[in-house]
């Protein structure tokens, strides 16, 4: 998961009037995201989903 999959999830969930919580799917697909970010694999060059 990019951030970009992120974002797109959190803006989900914002206009569905869905969980924003810390513990929700939007926070962990934002920690994904940035997991993934750190570790290089959502890179534009080698990597992604």
């Amino acid at each position: 998961m990019t951030q970009s999959d992120a974002s797109r999830i959190q803006s989900s969930q914002t206009r569905s009037g869905g969980d924003m919580s810390s513990s929700g799917f939007a926070a962990r697909a934002q920690s994904a995201g940035d997991r993934n970010q750190n570790s290089g694999l959502g890179q534009k060059n080698g990597g992604g989903k």
